[in-house]
């Protein structure tokens, strides 16, 4: 991967060498023909021409060369600097680390809110030539849920990069790339200089219009080596990766890294979840003293929910967990991609098997010296940007943990079903025989085994459409794995018609137990004198299935109906695509009037949310006029039209869940 890098490298200095040539020799030539011209006849026509001409290769060359003054900064707003003489346990583990692996000592040590670390540094077309010291950002959400031998193993990977010899032309490709970016991308302050000078004279309009139109026959040719180049680049970086994470084994042992890759999805996913609650109750003035406390009882209650061991008060996540809904056997080899999957990783680690002692069994976090004070205050930084209507009041940790467990129960389903509707409908069994006795149980038609069928039916159903648009070359790629089997793209057509048959074994499966499933709880409500009920619940639930789509789709019409907002648009073509809008626009007024008289969604309906509405249903807005929008009336229906689909989703879940509930209680 390093030779392939090296030879992407090498053609491109040769490419751009020569466009350079080039570009000299245009800019000589037209110099001198802007010249000869003036000296020809000199008069206010010839000056202008031979100004005209001569900037034509002036502005080609600027443009080569404008890359060497852009600078790659990294927005530090969301960081916040830390010292040794704040935080002296956490710089002596550090320098611990970096002197196993043999590199230097970062520049500045940041801590920021995130769930990752990284190291990264300000870079430059001159930095390929001189030696840039490194930053090290520290998240305090990663560091709130690993324990200290994790972070001893994600650190020495972070610092492993640079202990690689092949970092050095990573930085070349990736320095080259951002070259090729600059200029194919970031050309608004040029494009803004050339419009400056094409705005003074009529003749020097001409030339930059010629100018522009070699500089795209530039940009076409860049474009080309861009993507060749960065396909190399993501290949050198995948396994840089491994590398990284071969040399984190080496410094703490492979399980600490496994363990913590595998833990990472469930501690971004409970970091999201706090955030997402408070996001939520800012209409309530309601804001955390401590998000990282919450994220911890997030991250261990959605554990135990999901009978995930834990292992020094973390977290035990396995292979097992992460994959449990993938049932996919098709593997097609990301070349774009910039990491290997966990998966691939883990599998590479566990080669390795390397494995060291472990002297420290607890949290990363207690390297700081006052890790709730730190916390604290970087959840006030990131409350800080909330605008509240009234003054913010303080959710207390218990009654956080309350609210936190009710939502999640109002918005899941009976444990009973163990997931089998999560991605699923209820369905009623026309033929069905009532005097039939399958023994049944909730823990036999809801067992493991029966959700593995549904997720293997979705499974299939994606991998047949991949490998149709393989075979029809819509992605690509020469070849593929199939349940760990090569295949070339001629054999995809033959694969699907084997996945098709295996598809309809899943489904008669499937219809089986769903047959099995409606006898089991009409024979309950039968025994309960509930029948029309359960009936009537599922009829209900069904209809409203039927319907859904419709009202899903007239959401998704409307957004593309005004996709035409966020770009350039004529002043013709906006008011005529408001016109168009007004009968969408009349269907969706009624849909909204409808759930402001659904009792079922009336707590989900939110003071704001019901002002919004009633304040879009009161005018019919004019949202163009006088060559500009009005802003505050595209608010209002776009906050509407998000509501609805919103909604929309609500009324689904909860017809659907009152019908499982319904189902659940018969037993």
């Amino acid at each position: 991967m390093t030779i392939k890098a090296i030879f992407a490298i090498v053609l491109f200095i040769i490419v751009y060498l020569a466009l350079l040539s080039l570009a000299i020799g245009i800019t000589a030539l037209c110099v001198v023909g802007g010249f000869t011209i003036i000296i020809a006849k000199p008069m206010l026509l010839t000056i202008g021409l031979g100004i005209g001409l001569a900037s034509l290769g002036f502005f080609i060359l600027v443009f080569l060369f404008k890359f060497l003054f852009k600078k790659h900064k990294i927005d530090r707003n969301h960081l916040t600097e830390i010292t040794e003489e704040q935080e002296p346990k956490l710089f002596q583990f550090i320098r611990q680390i970096v002197n196993e692996v043999d590199t230097d000592f970062p520049q500045k040590v940041y801590i920021s809110s995130d769930v990752n670390a990284s190291v990264f540094y300000n870079s430059s077309f001159w930095s390929m030539f001189f030696p840039i010291r490194k930053n090290l950002q520290i998240g305090l959400g990663l560091v709130n849920t690993i324990s200290e031998q994790e972070f001893k193993a994600i650190l020495a990977h972070e610092f492993g990069h640079f202990s690689q010899r092949s970092m050095k032309v990573g930085s070349y490709v990736y320095n080259v790339n951002q070259v090729i970016f600059n200029l194919i991308y970031e050309n608004e302050s040029f494009d803004g200089m050339i419009q400056k000078w094409a705005n003074i004279s009529g003749y020097f309009s001409f030339f930059v219009a010629l100018a522009v139109k070699i500089i795209e026959g530039i940009q076409w040719i860049l474009r080309k080596m861009y993507d060749f180049i960065n396909i190399s680049y993501m290949g050198l970086s995948r396994e840089m990766e491994f590398h990284a994470d071969e040399v984190a084994a080496n410094v703490a042992g492979y399980l600490p890294l496994k363990e913590s890759l595998l833990r990472m999805d469930l501690a971004q996913h409970s970091y999201n979840d706090v955030l997402n609650f408070y996001g939520n109750r800012i209409i309530d003035n309601l804001k955390s003293r401590n998000i990282y406390n919450e994220q911890t009882f997030v991250m261990n209650f959605i554990a135990s929910e999901n009978k995930i061991q834990l292992k020094d008060n973390l977290p035990l996540v396995t292979a097992f967990d992460l994959n449990k809904f993938n049932k996919s056997k098709l593997n097609i080899k990301d070349q774009w991609a910039s990491h290997p999957t966990t998966d691939e990783r883990i599998e590479a680690l566990e080669k390795l098997n390397i494995i060291k002692d472990n002297p420290s069994t607890g949290p990363a976090n207690a390297l700081f010296a006052n890790t709730n004070s730190i916390e604290e205050e970087a959840t006030l930084r990131i409350f800080s940007t909330v605008v509240y209507e009234g003054e913010a009041e303080l959710v207390k940790e218990e009654k956080f943990r309350d609210a936190y467990t009710e939502s999640y129960f109002k918005n899941s389903f009976p444990k009973i079903y163990n997931g089998y509707y999560d991605n699923k409908n209820p369905v009623i069994a026309s033929d069905v025989d009532l005097t039939t006795e399958d023994n049944c149980s909730p823990a036999t038609l809801f067992s493991t085994e029966q959700v593995d069928k549904i997720y293997e039916l979705i499974a299939l159903v994606q991998d047949i459409a991949t490998l149709e648009n393989i075979a029809q070359g819509v992605y690509p790629i020469k070849t593929f794995d199939y349940d760990g089997k090569k295949f070339t793209k001629k054999e995809a057509k033959d694969l699907v018609v084997i996945l098709e048959q295996e598809l309809e074994v899943v489904k008669e499966h499937i219809k089986q137990n769903d047959g099995k499933i409606y006898r089991f709880f009409l024979q309950k409500a039968i025994a309960k004198g509930k029948d029309s009920e359960f009936k009537n619940k599922l009829d209900h639930y069904l209809s409203l299935d039927a319907e859904h789509d419709k009202k899903a789709a007239l959401y998704s019409d409307i957004a593309q109906a005004t996709s035409f907002v966020s770009v350039v648009t004529p002043n013709e073509e906006i008011e005529g695509n408001f016109k168009k809008l007004m009968p969408l626009e009349a269907k969706i007024k009624a849909e909204i009037r409808l759930m402001l008289d659904n009792k079922q969604i009336e707590s989900e309906i939110h003071k704001v949310m019901r002002q919004n509405f009633e304040n879009y249903l009161s005018v019919d807005f004019v949202y163009f006029g006088n060559g500009s929008y009005y802003d505050d009336n595209l608010q209002i229906f776009f906050g509407a039209i998000n509501d609805y689909n919103y909604l929309l989703s609500r009324i689904y879940f909860l017809t659907k869940q009152d019908l499982l509930k319904f189902q659940a209680e018969l037993i």
